[in-house]
């Protein structure tokens, strides 16, 4: 749907951000926006500024304020962004942010309409960026940046690839990642609404293409074709690294949105159970609880 960029110009070898990142903060000022955005330069990511339109000039949290995204990119070089706009303004931030030439969007607003979507994601299709989200937890290189929500001190740096629809399982699966003496390149929360940037499977094609990842963690849900694209991507890529999969919303009941927008059964195929199927007989390694990610990731690698 976008285009494959991953930052290959930078010196490091992570995905998507790295600590060579001029990231800046649409919604800067706002109380979502100041929040995350102090978390994230405690983090230790390299924070160049927001923009908050009709707040140009001024400095928040040590930082510059932008009125336009396209005066951030000319005026600090920003090349990615993380956005805390209101659901209906969203679209439009998304839209602003490809125009100025931002490499990466990554979307955190949860809410935003399905139709403002659309017409983001196809108006963006043929730019030169990628996006991340909407209604998602951000993306993490651990030791180098996080852009997003996550909690940072849960993620160690190491070789392990993360993509996950669900925020709170992109932590519980790094914390078992952790526990087992492993750690992650960069964790990817694609975000859980029916009109996503980036898809289940061109995450972990990112991840599987990226020469420090080993393992892949795959967490999807019920409802829609994701994981299923992303299974049979795997098994024609033929990549001997090992994927470790698990579907949430098992015992959902059909026909019922579960939480994320994106989580409803239409047919039999799309259930957890079908998914499950399709992914093992691509050879994925699917577990049957969250508990178990940890343990089966450090059995693939220890073979």
């Amino acid at each position: 749907m976008l285009s494959k960029y991953n930052n290959d110009k930078k010196s490091s070898m992570s995905v998507l951000v790295n600590k060579d990142s001029k990231i800046i903060v649409q919604g800067f000022t706002g109380s979502e926006g100041t929040f995350h955005a102090s978390q994230m330069i405690e983090y230790g990511t390299n924070l160049v500024g927001g923009v908050t339109p009709g707040k140009g000039g001024q400095t928040h949290l040590d930082k510059p304020v932008f009125n336009t995204v396209l005066e951030a990119v000319q005026q600090v070089g920003a090349d990615t962004t993380i956005i805390f706009v209101p659901p209906a303004f969203a679209a439009d931030a998304i839209m602003e942010a490809a125009d100025a030439g931002i490499k990466v969007i990554i979307t955190i607003t949860e809410g935003i309409p399905v139709a403002d979507m659309i017409t983001a994601a196809s108006y963006i299709k043929n730019k030169d960026c990628r996006l991340i989200g909407p209604n998602c937890p951000g993306v993490i290189t651990p030791g180098e940046a996080k852009v997003g929500i996550m909690p940072g001190f849960v993620f160690k740096k190491g070789t392990v690839g993360i993509v996950s629809k669900s925020g709170t399982l992109t932590y519980e699966a790094a914390d078992q990642v952790v526990k087992q003496g492993l750690g992650i390149t960069t964790a990817i929360g694609i975000g859980g609404d029916p009109i996503i940037g980036t898809t289940t499977k061109e995450a972990v094609e990112l991840l599987i293409n990226d020469p420090e990842t080993e393992a892949v963690v795959m967490i999807g849900e019920i409802g829609g074709q994701l994981e299923a694209d992303a299974a049979n991507w795997y098994k024609a890529s033929g990549s001997k690294k090992p994927v470790v999969g698990f579907i949430a919303g098992e015992t959902a009941p059909a026909g019922r949105t579960m939480g994320h927008a994106g989580a409803i059964v239409g047919g039999s195929d799309d259930t957890a159970q079908a998914k499950k199927e399709i992914m093992r007989a691509c050879g994925i390694h699917v577990v049957d609880s969250p508990a178990e990610i940890g343990k089966k990731i450090a059995e693939v690698l220890a073979k």
